[in-house]
């Protein structure tokens, strides 16, 4: 059903990946504020990069202090729902309170339409027009780092080798991970080398504009 929907829905409403027309990726990572992330941000503020970071409404409500630090260093907080229940599981009303919860918490969007990524990526056609009704651009991604199913650095950082990246990526990580922030600096290291800026999913989207 996730395929079908990239495939089928308008980029206004579903990203997966940016234009390609510049040296740019974009670095993600979700399930944060998470108490490692002043580690990651240190780590992001050593090679000049800026990410998004798709938070957890709960989590912004224990952590008010890692997304007002994440912020003020640059990067671009988004929506990962309130508690992590996969979106397609919800019911409209339901979808649209852990939405709003997430967002009374959130600063106001620097983009078109505020971004969301759905839990897990689990995504439906109902679960894409209930997220497009209530005004979001959902955001996907188009190259995994894996680090959710490996604790091995070196996996993560084989998995996201300049080699493997294309201009335009949108690239899944997750907070909360020791082997994520110990493959980091590597990861950060081959893509500047290999030339890539490192880039919000806000920027991105509107470098290819």
């Amino acid at each position: 059903m996730r395929g079908i929907a990239e495939k089928l829905a308008p980029p206004s409403l579903l990203v997966t990946r940016g234009a390609g027309s510049r040296r740019e990726v974009a670095i993600t990572f979700d399930d944060g504020p998470d108490p490692l992330l002043p580690e990651y941000l240190d780590v992001l503020d050593r090679f000049g990069a800026r990410a998004t970071f798709f938070l957890l409404g709960g989590a912004c409500a224990k952590r008010r202090d890692g997304l007002l630090e994440l912020v003020r260093r640059g990067h671009e907080p988004a929506s990962h729902g309130y508690t992590h229940r996969r979106f397609p599981s919800l019911a409209a009303p339901a979808l649209a309170y852990e939405l709003d919860r997430t967002a009374a918490l959130l600063p106001v969007p620097r983009t078109p339409r505020p971004l969301v990524r759905p839990p897990q990526g689990a995504l439906s056609f109902a679960a894409l027009a209930r997220c497009a009704r209530l005004g979001y651009t959902t955001v996907m991604w188009s190259l995994d780092s894996d680090d959710c199913r490996t604790e091995d650095p070196k996996v993560v950082m084989a998995r996201t080798a300049p080699e493997r990246v294309a201009p335009g990526e949108i690239i899944l990580f997750h907070e909360g991970q020791r082997w994520t922030l110990e493959a980091l600096p590597e990861i950060l290291t081959g893509l500047t080398s290999a030339g890539y800026a490192l880039v919000t999913v806000g920027e991105l989207l509107a470098g290819g504009a």
